[in-house]
């Protein structure tokens, strides 16, 4: 049986990974955890992602996905909704820029489950992510797979999501990476900032 259907799955999973090494704002996102909570931290909002991902995938195999984005009102929500997510994440980063002083180094302590919140927050109120889920469904054409693929595909999308987005907070709160922070921390945060205001202006401002 899985023979039949592993054309299908290395489809939908490699339309997926694309996404995954794109940096983005889910990268961002990693990015300012792992630079100013830890490693640990930024490895749970990869965990948030991944989850997010996983039912974003459920959602979009089900279909449900495509009579979301045909509901004007749905999509308005969910865009504002990351639109104002993403311009807390400006407001945060703006704020670190403008800090005097240096910040306290990563430790690692901050509460796990806040950082997979926002992960999962980030990827649920994506309508990019949403619509990547779509299309990435309808090129593997899982529709009349049975239930075991389907649950095959969806643990394959955690996995390629939380190896994936889990490199990029490994690499991102390596000892090098956060002594180039450390020099360089009002500069990046400055950028973070730009980018997320910009991110959440496109956006809002996006049309259906």
């Amino acid at each position: 049986m899985i023979g039949e259907w592993l054309p299908n799955l290395l489809t939908g999973w490699g339309v997926q990974l694309l996404g995954v090494l794109s940096p983005g704002p889910g990268v961002a996102l990693i990015l300012t955890v792992a630079t100013t909570r830890g490693r640990a931290p930024a490895l749970a909002t990869c965990l948030g992602i991944a989850l997010g991902a996983v039912l974003l995938a459920l959602i979009a195999v089900l279909g449900l996905a495509a009579l979301l984005a045909d509901i004007a009102w749905a999509m308005t929500a969910v865009r504002f909704a990351g639109a104002a997510f993403l311009l807390w994440l400006a407001w945060k980063s703006f704020g670190r820029m403008m800090a005097p002083g240096e910040l306290p180094a990563a430790k690692g302590t901050a509460r796990a489950d806040n950082s997979a919140a926002a992960g999962f927050a980030m990827q649920m109120t994506n309508p990019k992510a949403i619509l990547y889920w779509i299309a990435a469904a309808a090129v593997a054409g899982l529709e009349t797979a049975p239930l075991p693929i389907l649950a095959l595909f969806l643990g394959g999308a955690f996995v390629n999501s939380f190896a994936g987005h889990g490199a990029w907070a490994v690499a991102l709160s390596s000892r090098p990476f956060l002594s180039l922070y450390a020099g360089a921390r009002r500069w990046i945060e400055g950028v973070l900032g730009v980018f997320f205001a910009f991110a959440a202006f496109k956006l809002a401002t996006a049309r259906e």
